[in-house]
C-alpha cells in the first residue's frame, strides 16, 4: 500500500466519555466532530484515530483479540503508524479533511473503563486526535490519504550592499541554519526561502503582504532595526501585523543589554500577521545567534497558540 494511503477498517462511537466505543455503519462529521459521539464539541480533540498496527502490537502483549473501538478510537485504520504523524498534518477522505492536533494523551488509569477492563491502554501512547476541517460521511472501506504539513519559512535580508552583490550576506544564512536545526530537532517538515532586498520600505512591505497572501508560516527579517536614516524595518512590520508580541524582544534586549548596552538600541519587533509569525532581527551574525536562541524557546508554542491548539 502507498505510504500515504490509509484504509479505514472501522468507524466507532460512544455516547459517554471514557468508555469503549462500538462500531457503526457510518459516521457523519460536522464542524464539532462526529455527530452522536461523546467527544464532539468545539475543541481540538474531536476525532480520535488508532492504527491496527498499534492494536496488533498490544494484542500480542494482552494475548487476546482486541475489537475495533475497544481503545475508544473513532476511526480504526490500516496503512501507516499514525503516532508518527505530527500536529497540523492532514488526512483527506474524498472532500472530508481532518487536521492532526495531538499525538497521544494523558492516561486516566482506574477512572477509565477501558483501563479497568483491559488493564492498559494504547491510546495514550499511539492514538492521535484530529479536528474537522471539512465535513462529510465516512464508512468502513473508505481510503484516506495522508498529507504531512510542511512549514514554509521566509528569511529576508535588508541590505543595499548585499542586494547589489557588494558583500556577502551572512546573517540571512545564519538564520536559515539555526531554523533548519530547530525544525529538525522537533522533527517538523519545513522549507526555507532566502531573499535579499535593498533597504526600501515599499519592497519590504510588498514582500510581507505577499507572504501573508501565500500563508507563509514564519518570517524572519534581518537588518534595519537600528536608528540610522535607512533603518525602517520595525515601522514597516508594524503596519502589517495584527498583533504585536512585545515580550520576546523586550527580554532579548534586557538580557543581552545588561552586559552590552548597545544591545538595548535594537528596535526589533515580533508579531502575528494573519497566520504568519514575524520576527525582525538585527543585521549582525552575533545578534542573530542571540535572538534565535531566545525565539526558538517559544516558537513551537506560539504556532500552537496561533492555530488554537491547547497543548499545555
Amino acid at each position: 500500500m502507498d505510504k500515504n494511503k490509509i484504509k479505514i477498517l472501522s468507524v466507532n462511537i460512544s455516547e459517554k466519555k471514557g468508555v469503549i466505543k462500538h462500531p457503526v455503519k457510518e459516521i457523519v462529521l460536522n464542524s464539532n466532530g462526529i455527530v452522536g459521539d461523546a467527544h464532539a464539541g468545539d475543541w481540538h480533540r474531536q476525532v480520535s484515530l488508532l492504527g491496527i498496527e498499534s492494536i496488533e502490537k498490544f494484542e500480542k502483549l494482552a494475548n487476546r483479540k482486541i475489537n475495533y473501538g475497544e481503545f475508544a478510537e473513532n476511526i480504526t485504520t490500516k496503512g501507516i503508524e499514525l503516532y508518527k504523524t505530527k500536529p497540523f498534518d492532514r488526512f483527506k477522505i474524498g472532500d472530508i479533511e481532518l487536521e492532526v492536533t495531538q499525538i497521544g494523551k494523558k492516561c486516566h488509569g482506574d477512572s477509565c473503563a477501558i483501563f479497568r477492563e483491559i488493564g492498559n491502554c494504547v491510546m495514550p501512547k499511539e492514538g492521535i486526535f484530529c479536528r474537522v476541517i471539512k465535513s462529510g460521511k465516512i464508512v468502513p472501506g473508505n481510503i484516506m490519504f495522508y498529507y504531512p504539513k510542511v512549514f514554509n519559512i521566509l528569511v529576508i535580508t535588508l541590505s543595499d550592499r548585499a542586494s547589489k552583490g557588494e558583500y556577502e550576506d551572512k546573517s540571512g544564512p545564519k538564520i536559515k541554519e539555526l531554523t533548519e536545526n530547530y525544525f529538525k530537532e522537533i522533527n517538523w517538515k519545513f522549507k526555507i526561502e532566502n531573499k535579499i532586498i535593498p533597504d526600501d520600505p515599499q519592497t519590504l512591505k510588498n514582500l510581507l503582504l505577499n507572504a501573508r497572501k501565500n500563508n507563509i508560516d514564519v518570517i524572519f527579517t534581518t537588518g534595519g532595526t537600528g536608528i540610522g536614516p535607512r533603518d525602517f524595518t520595525p515601522e514597516v512590520i508594524k503596519t502589517v501585523i495584527d498583533k504585536e508580541i512585545p515580550g520576546i524582544m523586550e527580554l532579548i534586549r534586557i538580557k543581552y543589554g545588561q552586559e552590552k548596552p548597545n544591545a538595548l538600541l535594537s528596535r526589533g519587533v515580533a508579531g502575528v500577521m494573519g497566520n504568519s509569525l514575524i520576527y525582525s532581527l538585527p543585521g549582525s551574525v552575533k545578534a542573530v545567534n542571540e535572538y534565535m536562541s531566545e525565539i526558538t524557546k517559544t516558537l513551537q508554542h506560539l504556532i500552537f497558540m496561533l492555530f488554537g491548539l491547547d497543548v499545555h
